[in-house]
């Protein structure tokens, strides 16, 4: 996916919302606070996807960022964002620590907890997101290192920034084949900076049972639309039996069955009020996302929003602004 947004040939009125709107259905749900009257509000963002990373690039007139707590527990799914600061300064705060970032250098920040971002001199600033569960640090060592500067003067620090600087704006990179190749070194990379950063060289050994239960996640939420997605296959894949399986999924709350249909429905939910997915029908949809019975699936699609499938299209039929 690339996509691209420029506030400039639209009003004044619009800009605002618009970038709201596309970094909200596009990047990550934030409030954004610009530091200038609508008619002096200058955005430019491109929007690129290498595999599992999501890379946002943005040229902005200055403004804060902020990521609340009601926020934070609305998405379902947990992400870690790479702040790259190509020019200039910005500073980072999350978990009561703030980081200053100057050209060449980058903080990390995690969406589950509440951050913000301080652009007072304007953005040029390269943001990529991985999935929490990708990265599958642990909990303490990822804690440890939101909102801390890690600094040119660390030589894996250093390499870091500058592939990520590159991969950022490598158009060939971000074609299916290579972005196959390229996604688990990167995810390895920022490994490798924390743990440097950490002085903790365990860290890229360690065995990865301490976060087996985000790559549970992950999986399960990559194959959300395969009809034989089960206890006994997921299990299988991670090398656990399915008793411990249940256990780990206990620990965090998760009965199975429950959330593998529910997340399979919001999937349909978010399907059926899209534009792009006009043309496909109702029950080809239910079918996609693994509801291979039509009447069951409008059945427990009302169950769990109040409305049928056809009611909650009917609904959403109102275009938006997008990145476009």
């Amino acid at each position: 996916m690339s996509a691209t947004l420029d506030t400039a040939p639209l009003s004044p009125q619009e800009r605002a919302e618009a970038v709201r709107h596309a970094i909200w259905e596009s990047v990550v749900k934030i409030d954004i606070d610009h530091h200038h009257p609508p008619q002096d509000i200058s955005v430019k963002v491109s929007l690129n996807t290498v595999g599992c990373i999501v890379i946002c690039s943005g040229e902005a007139t200055s403004l804060t960022i902020r990521r609340t707590q009601q926020l934070a527990r609305e998405d379902t799914e947990p992400y870690v964002f790479l702040g790259l600061q190509a020019t200039g300064t910005s500073l980072v705060q999350q978990n009561d620590r703030q980081a200053v970032l100057r050209a060449g250098e980058f903080a990390l920040y995690d969406t589950s907890v509440p951050y913000a971002l301080s652009f007072e001199a304007g953005v040029d600033h390269h943001f990529l997101r991985f999935p929490r569960s990708a990265l599958a640090l642990p909990e303490r060592s990822l804690r440890e290192m939101t909102a801390v500067t890690f600094g040119a003067d660390n030589p894996v620090v250093a390499l870091t920034f500058a592939y990520f600087s590159q991969l950022a704006v490598t158009d060939g990179l971000r074609h299916e084949r290579h972005a196959q190749v390229i996604t688990e070194p990167s995810v390895e990379l920022i490994r490798a900076a924390v743990a440097s950063r950490l002085g903790d060289s365990q860290l890229a050994r360690e065995s990865m049972e301490t976060t087996l239960n985000l790559r549970i996640m992950r999986y399960m939420r990559e194959h959300l639309r395969d009809r034989d997605l089960s206890a006994t296959r997921i299990a299988s894949v991670h090398g656990v039996s399915v008793r411990h399986l249940y256990t780990l999924l206990a620990r965090s709350g998760i009965t199975l069955g429950d959330w593998i249909r529910s997340q399979r429905l919001a999937g349909c939910h978010r399907e059926l009020a899209a534009p792009n997915a006009r043309h496909r029908t109702i029950a080809a949809i239910g079918r996609g996302w693994g509801f291979v019975d039509a009447t069951h699936f409008s059945k427990v699609f009302k169950q769990e929003y109040g409305l049928t499938p056809r009611d909650w299209r009917d609904l959403n039929r109102a275009s938006s602004p997008s990145l476009s």
